[in-house]
């Protein structure tokens, strides 16, 4: 098996998962609703642990402990695509966001679970279980807000509209792309893609939204190989704060 390309892949996921979840906490206290102030704390929590389960491989495969490898890297030194480091801004971005990214979690995990690599393979299962609530919160909310009021379906497409280039970079190649799909570890970048943008389109069918011309957009690469926003060193200097003062406080 080829580890370094099984490398790549798990660094981009356990980062993902570990910024947004990031973002997703900064939501404890400020959510629009009780209701959604608790069901984003909630999110961050599973996401947060989904990344550490993640990590967890990688120190098997040689890398360093999670919470080194969480907490003592710079910002050229992750692989997370650029969507999940943004802002929160309005509650409309963030359900946004959470919309787009885990529609095509649960696509990408979903593969895994048939993963060559029987420790991904296995984890994926136990993982996508939780994404599927992920989903179902997102998918509620999208189609409730974006068959309301005039406000809320002009905010929720003003927010598509701007997190889409992001969103696709979701879907950046990794240069062992070929290598993944032939040795049987992963399906690969555009068949999540495919699905996903069929996903997309059927909920919001369900809407007044309107899908975003993909072909027009020029997706957000660079993230997965160390391209960030001027927002993501500042997002890893607050998340690792505590565990700089005290490396032997639990996350």
């Amino acid at each position: 098996m080829n580890t370094e390309a099984l490398k790549d892949l798990l660094y981009k996921m356990a980062d993902d998962q570990l910024i947004l979840g990031h973002r997703n906490s900064e939501w404890t206290g400020f959510g629009p609703l009780l209701e959604e102030d608790i069901a984003f704390s909630s999110m961050a929590q599973d996401k947060v642990g989904q990344s550490w389960q993640i990590y967890k491989l990688l120190n098997e495969l040689g890398e360093s402990d999670p919470d080194t490898v969480a907490f003592m890297r710079n910002a050229e030194q992750f692989h997370n695509c650029q969507l999940v480091e943004l802002p929160n801004g309005e509650y409309d971005f963030s359900l946004i966001r959470h919309f787009l990214f885990d529609t095509a979690e649960m696509i990408r995990f979903n593969h895994l679970a048939t993963s060559s690599y029987a420790p991904l393979a296995l984890l994926a299962k136990k993982i996508k279980g939780e994404i599927k609530y992920h989903t179902m919160h997102a998918n509620i909310w999208v189609k409730q807000l974006g068959s309301a009021t005039e406000e809320s379906i002009i905010r929720l497409q003003t927010s598509l509209d701007s997190a889409m280039p992001y969103a696709l970079g979701i879907f950046e190649s990794s240069k062992f792309e070929k290598e993944l799909i032939s040795e049987g570890i992963f399906r690969g970048e555009e068949t999540v893609k495919s699905e996903w943008l069929t996903q997309v389109k059927s909920i919001l069918e369900h809407t007044k939204l309107t899908m975003p011309n993909i072909e027009t957009i020029t997706p957000v690469f660079g993230g997965r190989y160390g391209k960030h926003t001027a927002h993501l060193q500042p997002l890893l200097d607050e998340m690792s704060e505590v565990f700089k003062e005290d490396p032997t406080a639990d996350w």
